[in-house]
């Protein structure tokens, strides 16, 4: 007798604790500046290209690919969509 999957999710785990909606956020951080960090790579834009296209600071932008700082998911949208719309190819790295 041998079970695939003994107990819960860590879905399960993290709502029992209150903290999935924290956790999912965090995850999507963190995909969100990798996927970022990929793109700027590959368009070649600086940091301090993209501290100009978001009409910021450098320091800020190392906030922003940080995914372990406090950055909010809108300053994250606002960098994605700044890396959309200044190249010509989509901004997402697969």
């Amino acid at each position: 007798m041998t079970k695939k999957n003994v107990g819960s999710s860590i879905d399960d785990f993290l709502k029992k604790e209150a903290i999935f909606a924290e956790a999912q956020a965090q995850a999507i951080k963190e995909v969100v500046a990798w996927q970022l960090a990929k793109a700027m790579k590959k368009k070649r834009i600086s940091k301090a290209r993209m501290a100009l296209l978001l009409k910021t600071s450098r320091s800020q932008v190392d906030r922003i690919l940080d995914p372990k700082r406090d950055i909010t998911l809108s300053s994250l949208q606002r960098a994605a969509y700044s890396c959309f719309w200044h190249g010509s190819s989509a901004c997402v790295v697969r």
